[in-house]
C-alpha cells in the first residue's frame, strides 16, 4: 500500500508541475484534464521514475558521434540498407571511441535532407527499418531529431488540412497577408507565408525555412498530444537523448519576433517532464542558433534543456585559427557561464549545416565576418543568406567542409599546414568544458563535395558527401592519405580525453592569459584530484611559453598526455610548433 501511496503521489506532483506549464501556455482549457492526458499518452504510471535533482546523465567519456543514416554505403552489396552498413562501421571503427550516436531524421522525407518529414513513425525505407534503430541503440546511446517546428507539406496532416478533415485540419499554423509581419526573425530569404488551396477557401500557411515545410501550430493541444505519442514510441525504441530542432520558432504571435517566446520554453519544460519521467537517464537538447545570449535562456533554470548546442564555438574555432588570434575565443570563454549539474554544453565546431554566423553577434565585429566569410570563399566555400528586419539580405551561414575550411590563412591563402590545423581545431573542442560531438565527416577528413553541390544545387549539400564504405576502408588503411592521418590522430585524442576526469563535461574550467597566439585554459576534476591545462598554438609560428606564465603546481608531476613529455624544470619553458597541442597534467 504505501509504494501505492507513493506511486499515485508521484503522478500527483507531475500532474501540479505540468499544469504550471499548462496554464501559462493555454489559459483557456482544463490544464488539469489536458495534464492527465499527457501524463496517459506518455504510458507513465505509479512505477514511473522520479528523475533526480541535478544529475549529470554523462561523464567524460561521453562522446558523440553525428551522422545521416546513408552517409556510408555498400555500393558492393545493394540490397544492403545503409543502417545496416553504418552499424557495421560503428562497430569496426568507431566503438572504442564514440559512446553515442545521433542518426540525422531517418525518417520519410520530402526535401531538406530529411528534415522536411512525411511520416514521424516510420523509418524510410530506403534506410532500413525500426529494428536496425534498435541494434543501435542496443550499442550506443541513441539521439534522435525531434523535428517539432514543422512538418512536409506533402505529410498525411498536411493533405488532411488540406481536405479540412482530422488529424490535420487545425494542426499548421495560419495568418493573414494582412497582418503585421514586419518583426518577424527570419533564418531564410523565402517567403513567411505560403497560399493553399483547401476545400473551403484559400488559406495561407506559416512556413519559417521553405514552402515544403509547414509550421505546426501549438496553439491546438492536440499537436502537442501527438508529439508526446512520438516521443513516447521514439523511447520504446532506445531513443535516449532528442534534440529538439529549431525550437526557438516553436510559438508564434502575430506581432512579435515569433522567437523565443515564453509559451515555447513552457513546451520545453513539459516534455522535459515527461521524458524525464519515464527515463531519468534521457537527455533533450535544444537546436537554437542564434546569439550566445539568447541561446543561454534554453537551460532555464535548470529545467528545460538538459544540453545546449555551443553554437558560437564553430566559427570562433574557425576564426581563431585562420587568423592566429585567439583574443575573441578567450573573450567568448570567459563570458560563458559554467553549467549547472544536470546540464552542459554540446561542442561541436562541424556539423550538416553549415557554421552559422547570427551566433557571432556581439563577439565578430562587421569586418571580421567578412573576413570570415572572404577566407571560406577563397576556399570553396559557399555562402547562404538570412531576411534581416531591415529588409535586406545578410549573409547566415558558412556551407563548407571543415577540412576544407582549415586550408590556410587570412592572410596567406592555402598553405602546408591543413591537417594540424583541422586536428588542433578538434583539440580545442574536446579540452572544452562540455560533451564533445564529431559530425563523422570530420571524423573521416571530407573535403568539399562539389559535385553533390550541382547535383543538388543547395549549398549545405557541399558537406553531406556519401562514402562508399569499401572505398572508405581504403583511405583508413593507406596511412599515407590524410583521410587515415585525421582518423587515427583525432581517434587517439578521443581516447586519451575520455580517461581523464578533468576532462568531464561538468569539471572546472578557467581561462589562461597567454597572449594572442596561444590559447589555453584549466580544467580540474570534481574531485580536485586532477589538473589539465590545455595550451594551443593557433598560429603558423613555432611558439615560445614560459612554465611561469601557465603556474603549474611545483609539488606535482607534470607531463603531456599526448607526447608523453615530462617538465623536469619548472623555470624553463615550452616549445608549440604550428598548430600544436599540450595537454599537462599531474595524474
Amino acid at each position: 500500500m504505501a509504494s501505492k501511496q507513493s506511486g499515485d503521489s508521484m503522478l500527483d506532483e507531475l500532474r501540479s508541475k505540468l499544469a504550471g506549464s499548462l496554464e501559462f501556455i493555454y489559459p483557456d482549457i482544463d490544464t488539469q484534464y489536458l495534464a492527465t492526458q499527457l501524463i496517459e499518452t506518455m504510458g507513465l504510471d505509479k512505477e514511473c521514475h522520479r528523475p533526480g535533482d541535478h544529475q549529470n546523465n554523462w561523464d567524460e567519456a561521453e562522446v558523440l558521434l553525428i551522422t545521416y543514416a546513408d552517409t556510408i554505403r555498400d555500393n558492393g552489396k545493394p540490397d544492403e540498407k545503409p543502417l545496416v552498413t553504418l552499424h557495421r562501421f560503428l562497430e569496426e571503427k568507431l566503438k572504442d571511441s564514440i559512446s553515442s550516436v545521433h542518426i540525422l531524421p531517418f525518417f520519410p522525407y520530402s526535401s531538406d535532407d530529411g528534415f522536411s518529414v512525411m511520416d514521424y513513425l516510420a523509418v524510410n525505407e530506403s534506410h532500413g527499418d525500426w529494428d536496425d534503430i534498435r541494434r543501435v541503440a542496443k550499442e550506443f546511446r541513441l539521439m534522435s531529431d525531434l523535428v517539432i517546428n514543422h512538418m512536409s507539406a506533402r505529410s498525411r496532416w498536411f493533405d488532411n488540412f488540406k481536405k479540412r478533415i482530422d488529424p490535420g485540419k487545425d494542426y499548421f499554423f495560419e495568418a493573414s497577408p494582412e497582418d503585421d509581419l514586419s518583426a518577424v526573425v527570419r533564418p531564410r530569404t523565402s517567403p513567411l507565408l505560403t497560399e493553399v488551396q483547401t476545400e473551403d477557401g484559400v488559406r495561407h500557411v506559416w512556413c519559417t525555412f521553405s514552402e515544403d515545410q509547414v509550421d505546426l501550430n501549438f496553439k491546438n493541444p492536440q499537436v502537442l498530444l501527438e508529439f508526446v505519442n512520438i516521443i513516447r514510441q521514439y523511447m520504446e525504441v532506445g531513443v535516449e537523448i532528442f534534440r529538439l530542432d529549431a525550437v526557438a520558432f516553436l510559438w508564434k504571435e502575430v506581432g512579435t519576433p515569433c522567437i523565443h517566446l515564453q509559451q515555447t520554453h513552457e513546451i520545453i519544460k513539459v516534455l522535459r517532464l515527461l521524458i524525464e519521467h519515464r527515463n531519468p537517464s534521457a537527455v533533450i537538447i535544444t537546436e537554437t542558433n542564434v546569439p550566445n545570449r539568447e541561446n543561454l535562456t534554453y537551460f532555464g533554470n535548470a529545467n528545460e534543456a538538459h544540453v545546449i548546442y555551443n553554437f558560437s564555438l564553430p566559427p570562433l574555432v574557425i576564426y581563431t585559427l585562420i587568423s592566429g588570434d585567439c583574443r575573441h575565443l578567450k573573450t567568448w570563454l570567459m563570458s560563458m557561464p559554467p553549467a549547472q549539474m544536470g546540464t552542459t554544453y554540446l561542442n561541436f565546431i562541424a556539423s550538416h549545416d553549415g557554421v552559422g554566423l547570427r551566433p557571432t553577434d556581439g563577439l565578430l565585429n562587421e569586418e571580421e565576418k567578412g573576413q570570415l566569410v572572404g577566407a571560406m570563399q577563397q576556399f570553396g566555400g559557399r555562402v547562404t543568406f538570412r531576411r534581416a528586419r531591415e529588409g535586406f539580405d545578410k549573409p547566415y551561414e558558412i556551407n563548407i567542409s571543415l577540412y576544407d575550411a582549415m586550408k590556410g590563412t587570412i592572410e596567406g591563402g592555402a598553405d602546408k599546414w591543413q591537417l594540424q590545423r583541422f586536428v588542433c581545431a578538434h583539440a580545442i573542442m574536446l579540452g572544452l568544458e562540455g560533451i564533445p560531438a564529431f559530425y563523422i565527416h570530420s571524423l573521416l577528413g571530407s573535403e568539399n563535395d562539389y559535385a553533390k553541390l550541382e547535383n543538388t544545387g543547395r549549398n549545405r549539400s557541399i558537406n553531406r558527401s556519401q562514402w562508399d564504405i569499401n572505398q572508405l576502408q581504403e583511405q583508413l588503411e593507406n596511412k599515407f592519405s590524410h583521410h587515415s592521418k585525421v582518423y587515427q590522430q583525432l581517434t587517439e585524442l578521443i581516447a586519451i580525453r575520455r580517461r581523464q576526469p578533468a576532462f568531464h563535461p561538468n569539471a572546472t574550467q578557467f581561462t589562461l592569459h597567454l597572449g594572442l597566439q596561444i590559447f589555453g585554459f584549466w580544467r580540474q576534476s570534481m574531485r580536485r584530484d586532477q589538473s589539465i591545462f590545455c595550451i594551443y598554438n593557433i598560429s603558423p609560428e613555432t611558439q615560445q611559453v614560459a612554465l611561469s606564465d601557465i603556474n603549474l603546481i611545483g609539488t606535482d608531476h607534470w607531463h603531456d598526455l599526448i607526447s608523453g613529455m615530462k617538465i623536469e624544470d619548472q623555470s624553463g619553458s615550452l616549445t608549440l610548433t604550428p598548430y600544436q597541442t599540450l595537454w599537462l597534467s599531474n595524474k
